[in-house]
């Protein structure tokens, strides 16, 4: 198996890292900053080959890539944006058949996220294909081993050179409406939190913070936020870099789903809950409070 990770700026996409640990530790990195984005997967990767070259252009990577794939039977990317774009062309490209959205891929056996996540559809694959993991769900767990970097040129396409759409413009993504999947910042709020109007002001202080905003299930089957922001096993994985929760008692469904952020802030009256044995930073506090002098301060000078 071989995981095919498209690069941009020398950044691993949200679930790089996933999809090469899926892969047995074999990745082929393709995009600007793939020697940099190569170092950053010591301990997860054994064998990294690096394509280096500029502007995302998934069609006529598809092109070239091929003949660098047709002896890997199993192909695996991230369900990143990038990767679900350039997944599709490899597919088509390859003459494979496309396992898009999956939780866990053997070559025997791949378990597939349908409606939403709320079921789980086991596939047993052809001899060959191509698959996208969604981020978040795997985690990693680096070892102590090497990894061996092997910068490599971009093949060209062979044929008339496919056509990609033209770039005018790359706008960088509303935290107010990017799926939570892929944010690296976010505020959650529970429980703690005593009304509607209260998560308003929360989500005043996510923007200012350029985080997004998140919720357990007990806010979202209230109605007070929308359900496609509930995180949880029930909802959706998150694998942030930081996570704030305010009023949050951390039950395992929750908790679950939050991945292995970085750094965990935590505002609760309890200062045993779950949530706050989690936390890196425990504030033991009226997050209904904090929430509001967060706001003062952010949005009002």
């Amino acid at each position: 198996m071989l995981a095919v990770v498209p690069v941009r700026g020398g950044t691993l996409p949200a679930g790089g890292a996933e999809a090469v640990a899926e892969a047995g530790g074999r990745a082929l990195l393709v995009g600007d900053g793939t020697i940099v984005a190569a170092e950053d997967l010591a301990g997860v990767a054994t064998h990294v080959r690096a394509i280096e070259t500029s502007g995302f252009a998934p069609a006529r990577w598809a092109a070239a890539l091929a003949p660098l794939l047709g002896d890997e039977p199993h192909v695996v990317l991230p369900g990143s944006p990038d990767g679900r774009d350039l997944a599709p062309r490899l597919a088509h490209t390859l003459d494979r058949p496309l396992l898009a959205g999956a939780v866990a891929i053997r070559t025997d056996l791949v378990t597939l996220a349908r409606q939403g996540g709320l079921v789980l559809d086991e596939v047993t694959p052809g001899p060959t294909f191509v698959a996208t993991l969604i981020p978040g769900i795997r985690g990693v767990e680096p070892a102590t081993r090497g990894v061996t970097i092997d910068p490599v040129d971009l093949p060209a396409a062979v044929g008339p050179a496919p056509r990609d759409a033209d770039v005018v413009e790359v706008l960088p993504p509303d935290v107010a409406t990017m799926d939570l999947a892929e944010a690296p910042r976010i505020l959650g709020g529970g429980a703690g939190l005593d009304g509607a109007e209260r998560f308003a002001e929360l989500a005043e202080v996510a923007t200012a913070l350029q985080a997004s905003l998140g919720a357990t299930r007990v806010i979202t089957d209230r109605g007070w936020i929308g359900h496609e922001r509930q995180i949880g096993t029930t909802g959706v994985v998150v694998n942030p870099r930081l996570y704030l929760a305010f009023g949050i008692s951390g039950a395992v469904q929750h908790t679950a789903g939050l991945g292995q952020p970085d750094h965990v802030i935590s505002v609760n009256t309890d200062p045993h809950c779950p949530m706050m044995q989690l936390a890196d930073i425990a504030i033991v506090a009226d997050a209904n409070a904090v929430v509001a002098e967060l706001r003062a301060r952010l949005t009002h000078g």
